[in-house]
């Protein structure tokens, strides 16, 4: 694979509904990157395997992540809870984050010509996807604060769920995400902490821009 020269890499990581993908959005558009929410691939291959169980295999993956587009994980039915602690346990499955993991790299590093660079979030990003990335980031927010936004994602898809049980499932994927042998969700050394806890979106954004702007006009 021919890794692009000159383009800018930005890798965040963070635990379930702490902001990465809101902020991530909003700093791919600032800068024209590409974006890539690396979670929802892994929901993607979930969703395939609750709907094609008697397919589902590694051949049938590999064929599904071969002709995945990114507008396919768009889909609002990836969103659901039932999908997202599938997806928890299909992404500690060696080879299907192999599969995953090659994708990620080529978004990372080839995306298209009218992107300046990428931005990826999602668990492994900072030192396993782009190592190399020009800003790494570790975004987080306490758990009820991170529950409660989920719940009200859910509630606007009109979901029926209720807070507790919304908040019992972020325990349980902290967890699983945090306590995976292969690419657990870490802060690594050179990762930026972004607690969002107490910062709206415009907060956080502007607290990133910063940082970016600061070292890209020097």
């Amino acid at each position: 694979m021919i890794k692009k020269k000159n383009i800018l890499k930005i890798a965040i990581d963070s635990p379930a509904a702490a902001g990465a993908g809101t902020l991530s959005k909003a700093i791919s558009k600032h800068y024209n990157l590409f974006y890539l929410d690396t979670g929802k691939i892994y929901r993607f291959i979930a969703y395939l395997k609750i709907n094609f169980p008697k397919k589902f295999n590694n051949k049938f993956v590999k064929s599904k992540i071969k002709l995945l587009k990114i507008k396919d994980l768009a889909n609002k039915d990836l969103l659901s809870d039932e999908i997202g602690t599938e997806a928890s346990i299909i992404s500690k499955i060696k080879s299907i984050r192999k599969l995953v993991h090659s994708f990620q790299i080529n978004c990372a590093y080839n995306p298209p010509k009218k992107y300046k660079g990428s931005c990826l979030d999602g668990r492994d990003i900072t030192y396993n996807i782009i190592p190399d990335a020009d800003f790494k980031f570790y975004i987080t927010a306490n758990v009820r604060t991170r529950a409660l936004r989920r719940y009200k994602e859910l509630k606007i898809l009109k979901k029926n769920i209720t807070y507790k049980e919304v908040l019992k499932s972020i325990k349980k994927r902290d967890k699983s995400d945090l306590c995976r042998k292969i690419s657990p969700l870490k802060k690594t050394k050179d990762s930026l902490l972004i607690n969002t806890t107490n910062l709206n979106k415009r907060a956080c954004f502007l607290k990133i821009k910063k940082i970016i702007d600061r070292k890209i006009n020097n």
